[in-house]
């Protein structure tokens, strides 16, 4: 599958951050390139690339440090500017994709990307729903593992998503997915699983694992 966009793809490389369709990310934009990614993006398709940076981008950050070539395609759905010419970014991922060059350097990198399909499957089928709800139980012990372990400090948690039976499965599986507390590797190799089934079963049984030790790690918030 060809991209069908218009421009080149800004792609805004982060670390410990891997984003899934159907999952909202708030992003806070500071730094000068990405300010300018923002502003351009905006003008252009008001799409852009997430990616992961690669192990040892520290040596390089203010450069031109190496990201995964998997990411996820993200749609602005809240842009805010502050004063101090920033933005308050509320970002919904779309669809994985792959980098298959890049075709800026400066003063951000922008890149062709080919989107990713997944395999489809039917929302009814039982083994869906038998899974879905499996998946919900152990997230729902997750939040609450989470909140407990805060005790008082608990509203200081990054905001958990209430999910139900009544949301998509896929969109369920991909909230979870950046939630769970897997290292960034795990969750890239989430990501790059083309059937969002076997997805589902493999971060139900990392959530599992978590929730049999003792003091779970609470997910991080980010920005650039």
């Amino acid at each position: 599958m060809q991209a069908t966009f218009k421009h080149p793809v800004p792609v805004f490389p982060l670390p410990d951050l891997v984003l899934f369709p159907h999952a909202i990310l708030p992003l806070h934009v500071f730094e000068l390139r990405y300010r300018t990614l923002v502003r351009d993006a905006l003008s252009r398709d008001r799409v852009i690339l997430m990616a992961l940076l690669k192990p040892g981008h520290e040596l390089d950050y203010h450069g031109s440090p190496e990201f995964h070539s998997l990411g996820c395609l993200a749609e602005f759905e809240e842009v805010e500017w502050l004063p101090n010419d920033r933005y308050d970014l509320r970002l919904r991922g779309t669809s994985r994709a792959l980098t298959t060059g890049i075709v800026n350097e400066f003063p951000y990198r922008s890149v062709r990307v080919e989107p990713l399909p997944e395999h489809p499957f039917d929302e009814e089928d039982p083994i869906v729903q038998i899974e879905k709800r499996a998946l919900l139980d152990g997230y729902g012990r997750w939040t609450r593992r989470l909140k407990t372990a805060a005790g008082e400090r608990s509203a200081e948690l990054p905001s958990l998503p209430q999910l139900s039976e009544e949301h998509p499965y896929a969109g369920v599986v991909n909230t979870v997915c950046m939630l769970s507390g897997a290292s960034a590797r795990q969750r890239l190799e989430l990501l790059s699983e083309d059937s969002v089934i076997e997805r589902g079963r493999r971060v139900r049984e990392l959530l599992e694992g978590r929730l049999r030790r003792r003091h779970p790690a609470p997910p991080s918030g980010e920005s650039n």
